[in-house]
């Protein structure tokens, strides 16, 4: 594989860099909850800095279509970047125009400025080519940080390319490379995925059986995998459409019982929100008014043991609604067993917001090998689907 990286490149000195991150972070009041990011990103961002480059940082923020675009704003993320890298971060209001072009003409070697947020303008995510021609106006290089957007077809990430020598962010280059060893993984390989929709990550789920040892589901996937044979799974979130279990079935006949593993027990309420009595029950014995909100201790130590013997592990997605006390255990009992596994013994890769969230938890996203930017991406590339954002920078 090869892949097109700013470090090698020895035009990008002394030049204008148009940085597309991804700093999609929470914002609440004007200040940032969790800025993993961010952090995630200063590597490309110091060294373009040694480089006495002037960089232009793009983002996207939420989805500002759908609310007040005040609560949108990227300032906070011109001030979190100016404490973490102890240096003077400028903001401008806006990302093309006049007011960007100004910005741009005043800035010396080593100045940073952000761009307010890029979803600002509808042109983005319709991958409009005189908006990414008007991005491209600002800078002499462009530079996809951004993993996280990798996989949508948007004019800061596709189109601009079009116009400016482009090449590849640090971060980019260690995620395609880690998600590779993933594509081409050391046996055993096992594959821990969990979530809300099956319907979402079922071309990763075909793809990935392929190669994996076991692939262990747990959350709502669960859910519909149950339903689909046919179980009780009361009133527990689950997809149910027709022609999506016929699939299922039919991948599942494909795959096999010893290669697609389901809880054996469940852990559950009989309330909506998870209060009151919660009942570790065998998946066979779930009744109609069930919730099913974690995987149980029997399925615990069923999965540990396929974890303990891989080479090769991949996470997706929380077994159970883990941020409630009462069913986080089956989650972070995984997330302890994969981080003491990762680092050495085998080569552990998690991604998705929640899984970040999930590690963090536990105390072990340290431990694992490689902790992915973008839930959404990570799947789209080990899926298979079609990146936009790094065609013409990733030759496999």
């Amino acid at each position: 594989m090869h892949v097109k990286s700013i470090k090698r490149a020895e035009e990008a000195r002394s030049k204008i860099i148009f940085l597309r991150s991804d700093f999609n972070v929470p914002i609440k009041d004007g200040k940032i909850s969790d800025d993993y990011k961010i952090v995630a990103g200063l590597e490309t961002i110091r060294f373009l800095i040694k480089r006495n480059c002037r960089i232009i940082i793009a983002t996207h923020l939420g989805e500002p279509a759908k609310g007040n675009k005040k609560d949108f704003t990227t300032k906070p993320i011109a001030t979190a970047l100016g404490r973490l890298l102890k240096t003077k971060v400028g903001f401008v209001e806006d990302c093309v125009g006049p007011k960007a072009h100004k910005a741009v003409k005043k800035m010396k070697a080593k100045d940073i400025i952000v761009l307010e947020n890029l979803r600002f303008h509808n042109e983005e995510e319709k991958n409009n080519q005189r908006f990414a021609r008007s991005l491209a106006s600002l800078a002499d290089i462009y530079v996809n940080n951004a993993f996280a957007v990798c996989h949508r077809n948007h004019a800061s990430v596709s189109a601009i390319k079009k116009y400016l020598p482009s090449y590849a962010g640090t971060l980019v280059e260690k995620e395609v490379r880690s998600l590779n060893k993933i594509l081409k993984p050391k046996k055993p390989l096992v594959v821990l995925m969990g979530g809300a929709k099956i319907s979402t990550k079922l071309m990763l789920l075909e793809k990935l059986s392929q190669a994996a040892d076991q692939v262990m589901l747990g959350g709502a996937l669960a859910n519909t995998f149950l339903y689909m044979l046919g179980l009780e799974v009361g009133r527990s979130v689950a997809e149910k459409d027709e022609e999506l279990i016929e699939q299922l079935a039919k991948f599942y006949k494909i795959r096999g019982n010893k290669k697609i593993l389901l809880p054996v027990d469940v852990v559950v309420s009989q309330k909506k929100d998870g209060s009151g009595k919660v009942v570790a029950k065998n998946v066979h014995k779930v009744s109609k008014n069930d919730f099913i909100y974690d995987i149980g201790p029997k399925t615990i130590n069923f999965y540990a043991r396929f974890i303990k013997r891989a080479k090769t592990i991949v996470w997706n997605g929380p077994l159970g609604m883990f941020e409630n006390k009462h069913f986080k255990h089956g989650t972070l009992a995984m997330a302890h067993i994969m981080g003491v596994k990762s680092t050495g013994p085998a080569f552990g890769v998690a991604g998705g917001g929640e899984t970040i969230e999930a590690l963090k938890m536990s105390k072990m996203m340290e431990h694992v090998d490689w902790v992915s930017t973008g839930g959404g991406a990570m799947l789209s590339y080990l899926g298979g689907e079609k990146m936009p954002g790094l065609v013409g920078l990733i030759k496999k």
